[in-house]
């Protein structure tokens, strides 16, 4: 249940958060009644390969959800974007710790024990986790990054379709480092670099560019090696 429950947060909040849905939550509280009922959903979904009944750890992540993303329409505390949706980050993951202990799937005096044990017996949930996070997760925090780095600013979305060009590539490096074979990351992230570049490189984007496409390898990377040792 641990896994899948950090799983359905990655899918819910933002593999299955498109562009507009982004933009409708960030603007009015229809938006997030809509995502939260997606994340809902999804927790639900995920929760019932482990246990039908635990209805009450679901709807204390999704109710929790939706108060956390809706305070943000009304609370805009003068602090850099990056660190707010650090903070975002947090609370979530907080709630999700608190219902499993709740639902006695984690315990706060062997957390970490207990973090460990599922790392072993939920292996494929946590290669499922790994891989979901390069995904969406990974170019939202790279372009928070970036932008929080060079301009102070929160990122601008969305940006065009070559997301999903850097969503491949994250996902080949990974694999590729999991499995030993680091000669091949430079060539997997040249050609973009290559094609790219010569647009970018004479405006003022080109430091964020840079910044996030480093960003993006890195947790590629990252996630590779700590996969490999699963």
């Amino acid at each position: 249940m641990v896994g899948a429950m950090f799983l359905a947060h990655l899918v819910g909040d933002y593999i299955l958060q498109w562009d507009s849905l982004a933009s409708w939550k960030s603007r009015a509280l229809t938006g997030v009644l809509a995502h939260g009922s997606v994340v809902f959903i999804v927790t639900w979904l995920f929760s019932l390969l482990y246990d039908a009944d635990w209805w009450q750890g679901v709807l204390f992540i999704g109710v929790a959800h939706i108060l956390i993303d809706a305070s943000q329409l009304y609370v805009k505390p003068p602090i850099p974007p990056l660190m707010r949706f650090l903070l975002d980050q947090l609370a979530h993951f907080i709630v999700i710790v608190v219902a499993l202990v709740g639902g006695g799937f984690l315990s706060l005096t062997t957390l970490l024990q207990d973090l460990l044990y599922t790392l072993q017996s939920e292996r494929v949930v946590y290669y499922l986790i790994g891989y979901a996070f390069i995904t969406m997760p990974a170019w939202i925090i790279a372009k928070f990054i970036a932008y929080g780095l060079v301009k102070g600013t929160a990122p601008n979305f969305p940006e065009g379709s070559n997301k999903y060009i850097g969503i491949l590539e994250r996902i080949l490096i990974t694999t590729f480092v999991a499995l030993g074979q680091f000669v091949l990351v430079p060539l997997v992230a040249a050609p973009r670099l290559a094609m790219e570049w010569p647009k970018v490189s004479g405006n003022e984007r080109a430091s964020v560019y840079l910044v996030e496409l480093l960003c993006g390898i890195a947790m590629a990377i990252g996630i590779g090696l700590l996969l490999s040792r699963i």
